[in-house]
């Protein structure tokens, strides 16, 4: 996917005066970088201190280091999956090949390098995923749990071919700051979990390679940070790694410098990305994981390093842990909402690991649960290593009496019933910033899950680049659990990562418990003059969910209404009544979805042309789905009212 001229003169029309002249000055400095890098300054006598406190590695549970070391087998054999792609060769891997399309990303000078068009790059998500270094930590783990040094020298031999290859500002892993950003994050855990392997300083701080890498990934950071309408997970990302590489590897003139400016950003950019009730501001739950991840990390390395922290830092972190306690469902699952590319800020866990309860175990460790959490049974291996070096205090702040289910501030209402009835209701802004660039055109949409199983899903997300009609379905209004006019999305897309349009929405009623009818009201003005208003209840003693939908005002319009299923969900749909079956743990699960008789009803499953009847699990991957699509036309009157009825 290029970028066309209309699309530069759309994003300019969203950003402000600073943002345009920050701009014009990364531009200048990046026509002068062009010639040569320097060497960067002399080191000597450097030793690496962060090391885990004693006790650290002993302190993980069996269970958690067998996950691990299996993963870290399966890697030395050369085996992992990114995005739905198999690769077998990462004992020894091209660093600048994209599997997906067979393509290799074109050397030269980063800022030449068009990493946004596939047909010259190949998948840029495949190429840079392998170099954030994360299955490095993996086996750098597997190495601290069991002392084998096959690890430690795969790890030692991988870092050496990437330096060789990736020499600074040469190519297309030098031209995205979150890729430096958690590279960086990565190199210090490496270098951490390396402690007592005979090869780790001649690795990292005796090797004067290594040396000129860590300094040139902390001047990048420092000269072109996200900004204005970008500065979102991603200016999170480069602060944690830019202040993690300070203090752990601060061997630098600058280091002193990069480590107090980073770490006014992160405090600055947390605060900025998260609501004071403690959700994410781009409403995309997997970036909520991403940013808690990263500033648990950055936290990690300033109380290893005795570096003072402002308390603002701790208490979004504590708000954003207690949020996440408070949406996910009874297996642990947050909403699906907004975007999700799959990515962490640190991974020393194998698979299987649930990420939503080791981000709760953390939280545990770090601040202490509060009664009303859900109890964490699963184990990891971050929790313990992070909770040695992070120190834990006792919050001055209130916290949540009881297990808040309405989120004024972010939209977000989940209404609870019994049967592990769980139902998520979006009423909130459209994104983060001016662009909104991981937000959906899902406004008022739901998702409903009986005992974690997806019956009305969040399709997902899939793709960002190459494939552009995927990308508009996955984040278009028919593309989620809500009502369509006229064929068009509620808000208006320039581009992939860009909203020109948003949608205003606005709760009217959030009653999320009480007299055994939980009750959600909320509309938006996206399809004026028209207004599109949504009323749900669920009644906790008929174990029904009604929703009733409105058109009103404006002139007669196309409707399209459609319900998502999730695809462990087959449904039988005669008329305007499907009857739906699943299976949870061996037992046979249904409920009846009594759909508005006024609209002609279609089921859909997996079309391409177009995209139709689809839900992905995670990025890359999709798979079938059942949608339901009514369709017929509202004329500023009509309720078109659906119920959701679960059986025994």
């Amino acid at each position: 996917m290029t970028m066309s001229p209309g699309w530069y003169l759309r994003r300019l029309s969203r950003m402000g005066p600073r943002e345009v002249g920050g701009r014009t000055v990364d531009a200048l400095r990046r026509r002068r970088w062009r010639s040569a890098p320097p060497d960067g300054p002399a080191v000597t006598g450097a030793r690496f201190t962060a090391v885990l406190p004693a006790g650290a590695v002993a302190a993980v549970p069996p269970d958690a280091a067998k996950r691990l070391v299996a993963e870290a087998d399966r890697l030395m054999a050369g085996h992992a999956e990114y995005f739905g792609v198999d690769r077998d060769d990462l004992a020894d891997p091209d660093w600048s090949y994209d599997p997906k399309t067979g393509r290799r990303a074109p050397s030269g000078y980063a800022f030449d390098v068009p990493y946004r068009s596939e047909d010259a790059v190949g998948d840029i998500k495949q190429i840079w995923e392998l170099s954030r270094h994360q299955y490095l930590t993996v086996l750098a783990a597997a190495y601290a749990l069991t002392g084998d040094e096959r690890y430690a020298e795969r790890v030692a031999g991988h870092l050496r071919s990437w330096w060789a290859a990736n020499p600074p500002l040469r190519g297309v892993h030098w031209v995205s700051g979150i890729e430096l950003g958690i590279r960086l994050l990565s190199w210090v855990w490496v270098r951490r979990l390396l402690e007592g392997w005979p090869g780790a300083a001649g690795l990292f701080e005796g090797n004067p390679v290594a040396l000129r890498q860590i300094w040139h990934h902390q001047r990048w950071l420092a000269a072109f940070p996200s900004r204005g309408s970008s500065a979102n997970n991603h200016v999170v990302a480069e602060a944690a790694g830019q202040f993690a590489a300070a203090c752990a590897f601060g061997w630098f003139p600058s280091s002193a410098r990069w480590r107090a400016d980073a770490l006014r950003s992160l405090e600055r950019h947390l605060r900025g990305n998260t609501f004071p009730s403690g959700l994410n501001r781009e409403l995309a739950s997997e970036y909520h994981g991403l940013v808690l991840e990263l500033g648990l990390a950055a936290v990690a390395e300033a109380d290893r390093a005795g570096v003072p922290v402002p308390a603002t830092v701790r208490l979004v972190l504590l708000r954003m842990t207690d949020a996440l306690a408070a949406v996910v469902d009874n297996r642990l699952r947050p909403p699906r909402q907004g975007d999700s590319d799959d990515g962490h800020g640190l991974v020393v866990d194998g698979a299987g690991t649930d990420r939503w309860a080791s981000l709760l175990a953390t939280g545990d460790a770090v601040f202490g649960r509060l009664a009303w959490w859900p109890t964490v049974t699963g184990t990891d291996v971050r929790t313990p290593l992070l909770a040695a070096l992070i120190k834990r205090t006792e919050s001055t702040v209130t916290r949540p009496a009881g297990r808040p289910a309405h989120f004024a501030d972010a939209g977000l209402t989940v209404l609870r019933g019994p049967g592990e009835i769980w139902c998520r209701c979006d009423g909130g802004p459209h994104g983060f910033l001016s662009i909104a660039a991981h937000a959906h055109a899902d406004a008022l949409s739901l998702e409903v899950r009986h005992d974690g199983v997806d019956v009305l899903a969040d399709p997902g997300t899939y793709c960002y680049h190459g494939q552009p009609e995927w990308r508009r379905y996955f984040r278009s209004t028919l593309g989620h659990n809500t009502l369509e006019l006229d064929g068009g999305d509620q808000s208006v897309s320039g581009g992939p990562f860009l909203w020109t349009r948003h949608a205003r929405s606005r709760v009217l009623v959030a009653e999320p418990s009480g007299d055994g009818v939980a009750r959600w009201c909320a509309e938006h003005d996206g399809y004026r003059p028209s207004v599109h208003r949504r009323r749900v209840e669920l009644t906790a003693q008929s174990r029904e969910l009604r929703v009733v939908d409105e058109v009103r005002g404006g002139p007669r319009r196309a409707v399209r209404l459609a319900f998502h299923l999730g695809p462990a969900v087959t449904a039988d749909l005669v008329g305007d009544r499907a009857r739906l079956t699943w299976t949870r743990d061996g037992e046979d699960r249904s409920a009846v979805l009594a759909l508005p008789g006024r609209l002609d009803w279609r089921a859909h499953r997996g079309e391409s042309d177009p995209p139709l009847g689809w839900y992905s699990a995670g990025f890359g991957r999709k798979e079938p789905a059942t949608t339901l699509v009514g369709t017929g036309f509202a004329d500023g009157t009509e309720e078109f009212v659906t119920v959701l009825g679960f059986g025994g």
